[in-house]
């Protein structure tokens, strides 16, 4: 489904719930009541602003008696193609927080990545994939990197290991071009950026972790390896995952120092795709 029709079926589910629950002569508060989620997101989902996740919709459908209809558009729209089974969940989650904080080890994330430099990684893991396929799984991540634009974005913290600012994913113009974009949105405070140095030696994640705060939800840990992904809910695994973040934090460079080095090493990588 193309973005534009994505759109316009999030927006008739908004306009389809709105008609509903006012139909039944229920305000946004009370429908917020029956479903575990505030008034203020009942108006958002009604908007397009934000989009609900499947167990919303499917308690809408019950407090409206509504024969399903909100499950079945959700199932529509969160049946994406250009995400991977196990990505799809925290795809939907990443879309609803209020804060996200990422650790990568040794790729940008890809709610920051460059159209190209998401091609890039995407043609690496999938050689023999035919263009459709390549051209579908960037478009999905263009699509996420949505939400840093919208007015209700979430606060993103984001550390890199220096590793990300080395590896020429594309070819050097690619990286330059990458990193040149990630140093614009450090200047514009879109996202807070901090680069964990070689020097800082060993660290206390040992592999790429994101992690999510709702303002209706408890928060939401996710994490990834070959093939596979996590979401962890158990609140004792999440306090340590956000211990171990914090602990990345203070290894990690000053946002200023930090954003030194992602345009220090940027123009490395512009020097050398000049001279190639």
């Amino acid at each position: 489904m193309a973005n534009g029709s994505r759109q316009a079926v999030w927006e008739f589910f908004g306009t389809e719930l709105k008609r509903r629950r006012e139909d039944a002569g229920i305000t946004q508060v009370e429908l917020g009541l029956r479903v575990f989620v505030s008034g203020g997101y009942i108006g958002q989902f009604e908007q397009a602003i934000r989009k609900p996740q499947l167990d919303v919709a499917q308690r809408i459908d019950e407090a409206l008696q509504t024969d399903g209809i909100f499950e079945r558009l959700c199932r529509k729209l969160i049946d994406d193609p250009r995400y991977a089974d196990y990505f799809a969940k925290a795809a939907e989650l990443e879309a609803l927080a209020t804060k996200i904080c990422e650790f990568a080890p040794a790729l940008v994330p890809g709610l920051l990545q460059t159209a190209e430099y998401a091609r890039a990684i995407t043609l690496a893991m999938n050689p023999f994939a035919p263009d459709e396929y390549i051209e579908e799984k960037v478009s999905g991540r263009m699509e996420r990197s949505r939400i840093l634009k919208d007015a209700t974005r979430p606060v993103y913290w984001m550390i890199l290991h220096e590793n990300v600012l080395r590896i020429p994913v594309g070819g050097a113009a690619v990286m330059a071009e990458q990193l040149e974009y990630v140093a614009v949105l450090a200047r514009k405070r879109a996202v807070l950026v901090q680069v964990l140095p070689y020097a800082a030696g060993a660290y206390a994640v040992s592999g790429m972790i994101t992690l999510m705060d709702f303002e209706d939800a408890p928060p939401t840990a996710y994490t990834e390896a070959v093939y596979s992904g996590n979401l962890l809910d158990d609140p004792a695994v999440v306090m340590r995952a956000q211990s171990a973040y914090d602990q990345l934090r203070a290894a990690a460079l000053s946002p200023e120092a930090s954003l030194a080095l992602v345009e220090s090493a940027a123009e490395d990588h512009r020097r050398c795709a000049s001279t190639t």
